[in-house]
C-alpha cells in the first residue's frame, strides 16, 4: 500500500492494532458504536501529548454523549500506553502503532522531518473521514475541533448530501 494522505471524504480501510491492554482492536469494532475521533500523537508522557490526552479525558463525557469514541495512536508499545493511561486516568483506548504503519497509511506528516506528527481525524460511522486537524502545538484545538464536528454530525441525521463541515476555512466535498 502506498503512503498517501487521507483527505476529507476518503474511506478509511479497516485496520487492527493492540491497545494498552494488549487487546487487538479494529476500526470496524470502533465504528460499531458511532463515529470515531482518532488522534495521532508523538509520544506518551511528554508535555504536549499529556496536555492533549488530558484535555480529551476532561471532555470524554461530552464526546460519549455526542456518540463518539476517542482513540489515541502513537508508536509507543502497549506497556507504555498502559502506564500513561493509568497515570493520567485516561478513559479511552490508546493504540500501539509500533512500526508506524497506520501513521503512514493516514499520511500523518512529521514535524521538521523529525518529530512524529499530531493529527486528529473525525471518522463517521460509515468509515469516511469528515474532518482533519493538524497542529503540533495547538493541542487543545484538536479537542475543540473534534468535539465541534462530532456534535454537528450528531445533530444532523444521515443524509445523501455530499457537503461536509469546513476544514481549515474551506468547505470540503465528500
Amino acid at each position: 500500500m502506498s503512503d498517501q494522505s487521507l483527505k476529507v471524504g476518503d474511506r478509511v480501510a479497516d485496520f487492527t492494532l493492540p491497545d494498552q491492554d494488549g487487546k487487538s482492536v479494529s476500526l470496524h469494532e470502533l465504528l460499531g458504536k458511532g463515529c470515531l475521533v482518532l488522534y495521532f500523537y508523538p509520544k506518551d508522557d511528554t508535555p504536549g501529548c499529556t496536555a492533549e490526552a488530558c484535555t480529551f479525558r476532561d471532555e470524554h463525557s461530552e464526546f460519549a454523549e455526542a456518540g463518539a469514541a476517542v482513540v489515541g495512536v502513537s508508536s509507543d508499545d502497549a506497556e507504555s500506553h498502559r502506564r500513561f493511561a493509568d497515570k493520567h486516568r485516561l478513559p479511552f483506548r490508546l493504540l500501539s502503532d509500533h512500526r508506524g504503519e497506520l501513521r503512514r497509511r493516514f499520511g500523518v506528516p512529521k514535524t521538521l522531518g523529525l518529530l512524529e506528527g499530531r493529527v486528529t481525524y473525525v471518522i463517521d460511522s460509515q468509515g469516511f473521514v469528515r474532518h482533519i486537524f493538524n497542529s503540533q502545538l495547538r493541542t487543545r484545538k484538536h479537542v475543540e475541533e473534534a468535539l465541534r464536528l462530532v456534535r454537528s454530525l450528531r445533530s444532523t441525521a444521515p443524509t445523501t448530501s455530499s457537503e461536509t463541515p469546513e476544514v481549515n476555512g474551506e468547505k470540503n466535498r465528500t
